[in-house]
């Protein structure tokens, strides 16, 4: 099957400051799945808004081919008139139809996917919403096609995080597709390091706005926030367990970068790292037994990584190619991590795997940066840097790729939410 290359559309933000975000696939897979989504029946205006979410939310995975469909030979509405050649003919993989039902105060919608191959229905599904928020309920269904058809867990409904620069400082949230864009901070000082809580219903960030390095936390839900150290040294790269019972951060507290642990019920500080070269930005693996974090100490940035679980245990260096490697996030399943690598001058997103001896580039640009992993441990998003532009990019273990750049401003620093649903 043909790879899906240079596909454009527009999704618009709500927020005229950092303008609207253009996404712009650069890369498909080359073995896509061949898809054919039906307008749903019922109400023209939720259908038409449903299905270009739905289409957009597949599209930019970079695994879907999805078929128009004034090219298809059927249209069937209900499960009785599918004709299974009609689409097995044009080599389609998967059928989605549903319906709509509208009661003026509340919407249902009932969708049914069928495998062309085996000739039968997969799948039927009911997602409840509320008149004018259509765009939750595409998201909701992109979610539920993606996970049946590739047996992962949809990211269409979660969120992510990142600062924008633009006279001022925002700490920006928004749909995982750019939309629904809100302002949790604005600030005439810098801002950074914005980490999800476990739950994601809380943020941690370091904000300069009193002129001093302090950590907040942040309620998404209600916009309050909480103080939860300040130094006045520097203090960057808050992480949290995940428990949510823990912020690992580095502080400067003898003139030295080190890791330390702040538990957050007691505010008590303990510190995990004791070397005179840097040692920043913490990760912590997803059962929370080990710490990973950036070090200097073989003489260039390498990741490290230790074990919680022993006493006294000394950090164990888990990176040896190359004489650049730092920013390192766990995978969700614990099966290897993805960090910053440099290669000549190149400064790329890869991945290393736990059972093999190599890394796997996954980016081959100039000054990519700042990597986080969606909750389903299949698409990277990151920081480029592009014409003195900052930009938001992403690229899946597949190899689908795909941007972000604002027509406004510089986007930096992204963090993916954990499911919300």
């Amino acid at each position: 099957m043909n790879s899906m290359k240079k596909i454009l559309f527009i999704l618009a933000f709500s927020n005229a400051l950092t303008s609207e975000l253009i996404l712009e696939i650069t890369q498909g897979t080359e073995d896509p799945y061949r898809v054919a989504i039906l307008k749903f029946v019922g109400d023209q205006k939720v259908s038409n808004d449903i299905d270009e979410i739905i289409r957009n939310n597949l599209m930019r995975s970079g695994e879907f081919n999805l078929f128009a469909n004034e090219d298809l030979l059927s249209l069937p509405t209900d499960e009785t008139e599918v004709v299974f050649n009609d689409f097995k003919i044009l080599n389609i993989d998967y059928l989605v139809i549903g319906k709509i039902v509208k009661d003026g105060i509340s919407i249902s919608v009932v969708y049914d996917i069928f495998d062309i191959n085996k000739g039968k229905k997969i799948r039927t599904s009911t997602v409840y919403g509320i008149p004018n928020k259509n765009r939750q309920l595409g998201h909701y269904i992109s979610d539920g096609i993606y996970e049946e058809i590739t047996g992962l867990k949809g990211i269409s409904s979660t969120k992510i995080l990142y600062v924008t620069e633009n006279k001022n400082f925002n700490l920006m949230v928004a749909d995982a597709d750019g939309s629904n864009e809100q302002i949790l901070l604005k600030s005439n000082d810098p801002i950074i390091s914005p980490a999800w809580s476990p739950d994601s219903k809380k943020v941690a960030y370091v904000s300069f706005e009193t002129g001093m390095a302090k950590v907040y936390i942040q309620d998404i839900a209600t916009g309050e926030r909480e103080l939860a150290i300040e130094n006045s040294s520097q203090i960057s790269s808050p992480a949290w367990s995940p428990d949510g019972k823990f912020l690992s951060l580095t502080m400067y507290q003898d003139g030295n970068a080190e890791i330390y642990i702040l538990n957050l019920k007691n505010r008590n500080l303990t510190r995990l790292t004791n070397h005179f070269s840097i040692d920043t930005e913490s990760s912590w693996s997803p059962k929370g037994s080990k710490i990973m974090f950036t070090s200097g100490r073989s003489g260039s940035p390498q990741l490290y990584e230790i074990d919680l679980r022993r006493f006294n245990a000394k950090p164990k260096r888990i990176t040896f190619d190359g004489n650049y490697n730092a920013k390192g996030s766990y995978l969700p399943n614990n099966e290897g991590f993805i960090f910053v690598h440099r290669e000549n001058k190149n400064f790329q997103i890869a991945i290393k795997y736990f059972n093999e001896n190599f890394i796997r580039p996954l980016t081959n640009a100039q000054l990519d940066e700042s990597p986080s992993i969606s909750p389903n441990g299949n698409v990277i998003v990151y920081a480029i840097k592009e014409d003195g532009m900052s930009l938001l990019a992403g690229v899946t273990l597949s190899g689908a790729k795909f941007r972000l750049p604002a027509k406004m401003g510089f986007v930096r620093e992204p963090a993916w939410s954990g499911f919300l649903r």
